[in-house]
């Protein structure tokens, strides 16, 4: 399945259904990622110039980083339609066929998770990104034939959050490939502000603060709890978002002063009081917890990564002392002086 957005307008016209998105039309808008916009200007002026379509682009890395929410940007600063659609939602060379005949001059075809398409599927984009054609085999048994259908020119865009399981070939396809980083405070604070505009809600310096400090690095995660925020301060205030009042919301919904939520400190339990801190394996740790192994290791690892709570070895995971530090656990004495750094 996959959905047909025209191009979008630089205005905020779409913004006024604030309860629908909160993504930015343009790059203007767009905060964090600096090196990254810098790039895709030039790139966009580089194609609207020459009056050509953009060249193929891979974006990758943990989720929540705006990898959807850069593609249509991208059609926006082009002017041009994008059809976005997902790896998974792809099952047949025929699916995917039908999206690439469908798309104008010019068009964006978006691929979210893309290193989940099928090898099948996969092997019809190759000529598609090189050539801008399709080949099909029409008819089964002797009767069956080749047949190569001319597309319009078009630039993909594909997104994964799993960058070493896309192909080699593939990969190789993509004009550029950015990995997203997590987002500083500077750049969350900014998020919040514009999004805050957005919901027609009022938040001082100081409350943007305290919510850029739990949003774990990540635009979606800050403007999820600026809803959550801003649901509380108009039941239990008068409506304006404060440090006491965003503190207080997201006490309630056990988030720490880092970001840490109720999973993520099960995790670091799990592994201090019942694996001694690892090293454990990703499957151990996932039936400890009651978690899938893929949810452990794309959601809530790269934030603990990031803090330095938790390290990655060939034996399994480990717990730091920053991790013991801030669950206020004593660890073993002899696992200490084995991996604690």
């Amino acid at each position: 399945m996959s959905q047909r957005l025209g191009p979008l307008s630089s205005s905020h016209t779409e913004e006024d259904h604030s309860e629908q998105t909160l993504r930015p039309r343009n790059l203007s808008d767009y905060f964090g990622q600096e090196r990254i916009k810098e790039s895709l200007k030039i790139s966009i002026a580089a194609a609207k110039k020459r009056e050509e379509a953009l060249d193929h682009v891979l974006f990758h890395g943990p989720p929540g980083l705006g990898k959807t929410t850069l593609a249509m940007i991208l059609a926006s600063e082009m002017g041009v339609s994008i059809r976005i659609t997902s790896g998974p939602a792809i099952e047949r060379t025929g699916d995917l066929a039908s999206l690439l005949t469908s798309l104008q001059p010019g068009d964006l075809l978006f691929i979210d998770e893309i290193h989940r398409l099928p090898l099948s599927v996969e092997e019809v984009l190759y000529p598609a990104m090189e050539d801008f054609a399709v080949d099909l085999i029409l008819g089964k048994g002797p009767k069956a034939r080749d047949v190569r259908l001319k597309l319009n020119s078009f630039t993909l865009i594909g997104a994964t959050t799993r960058y070493a399981l896309i192909s080699q070939p593939l990969r190789d396809r993509f004009g550029s490939a950015y990995r997203l980083d997590f987002y500083d405070e500077s750049a969350l604070s900014k998020i919040i502000n514009r999004s805050a505009n957005v919901l027609n809600c009022r938040i001082d310096d100081a409350g943007v603060i305290e919510i850029a400090k739990r949003s774990r690095g990540t635009a979606r995660v800050a403007n999820r709890l600026l809803r959550r925020v801003r649901d509380y301060a108009e039941v239990k205030s008068d409506g304006n978002i404060t440090a006491e009042i965003a503190i207080a919301s997201l006490a309630q919904l056990e988030i720490d002063n880092l970001g840490l939520d109720q999973m993520d400190r099960e995790l670091i339990k799990v592994m201090a009081e019942r694996f001694n801190g690892g090293p454990v394996g990703l499957d151990t740790l996932s039936a400890a917890i009651s978690e899938e192994s893929d949810t452990i290791m794309d959601v809530y690892e790269p934030y603990l990564l990031k803090l330095g709570f938790i390290h990655r070895t060939p034996r399994g995971r480990t717990l730091t002392r920053y991790a013991y530090e801030h669950m206020g656990i004593e660890p073993n004495n002899n696992e200490l002086q084995q991996h604690l750094i």
